[in-house]
């Protein structure tokens, strides 16, 4: 996935399956939680969740296919593509198959707002946390 410089593997479960036979809408917001934990770890390994964690302020999805038990390969690719003051916008694509054959069956994005744990208060986005997400995704200072 050009401009995607991360992805991590889904593992589909039966549990994740609708009536219809098809992955639950709401699961693919799971599918986004799982991704961007990995995702931070990767991007920021010295991140401190306990002191400077981040709360959803936002949560958008747009399926274009279905998601099924059988779609092999099934991997969640993940961005940075907005840095604010206090927030910042990750983007996700949910895909199946092999590289250059890949299924897109939902892209969506999520708004994080860092949140002091100790003052359970919003707070701006700590300066090694911006460094991290600028640098992996090559976004403008």
């Amino acid at each position: 996935m050009e401009g995607f410089h991360f992805s991590y593997p889904i593992q589909l479960r039966w549990s994740d399956l609708d009536p219809l036979g098809h992955v639950n809408n709401a699961t693919f917001v799971t599918y986004f939680e799982i991704a961007r934990g990995r995702f931070m770890l990767h991007v920021c390994p010295h991140w401190d969740w306990r002191k400077d964690m981040f709360l959803i302020g936002n949560v958008t999805v747009d399926f274009t296919k279905e998601l099924t038990l059988h779609s092999p390969n099934t991997q969640v690719h993940m961005r940075t593509s907005k840095l604010g003051t206090k927030s910042f916008v990750l983007e996700y694509v949910i895909t199946s198959g092999e590289a250059g054959k890949e299924t897109v069956h939902a892209k969506g994005s999520t708004t994080q707002i860092m949140f002091d744990m100790q003052s359970r208060q919003t707070i701006a986005i700590p300066e090694d946390t911006r460094s991290c997400l600028q640098e992996f995704d090559k976004l403008p200072a």
